[in-house]
């Protein structure tokens, strides 16, 4: 199945269930799926950053992303539909269950 832009009721609806635990926070802005997350350290931000790249290049989908000391702010978009995707989604709940993790 080829990857497709998400509609507004469908970005609204997979919003709402990315977010239905009270700690998530992901917004959209500009058009993309944006959240910060914070650590205790920039080892623990580095290690959630590694663990997240190798998992978005084993599903060939890949973050914008910046990282300053523990603070790591996401922005994910599928470029290839020039929009919002269920890829999107589907990696910023991995996002969120790696910053779990993390002890």
């Amino acid at each position: 199945m080829a990857n497709q832009k998400l509609t507004a009721e469908e970005i609204h609806t997979a919003l709402v269930e990315l977010n239905s635990d009270a700690s998530q926070d992901w917004v959209i802005e500009d058009g993309k799926l944006s959240k910060t997350f914070k650590f205790k350290n920039f080892q623990q931000a580095f290690g959630f950053m590694t663990t997240c790249a190798l998992y978005a290049e084993r599903k060939n989908h890949h973050p914008e992303w910046s990282n300053v000391y523990n603070r790591v702010d996401v922005q994910l978009v599928s470029h290839d539909v020039s929009g919002l995707s269920v890829k999107d989604f589907d990696l910023a709940k991995k996002m969120d269950e790696f910053a779990g993790s993390i002890a």
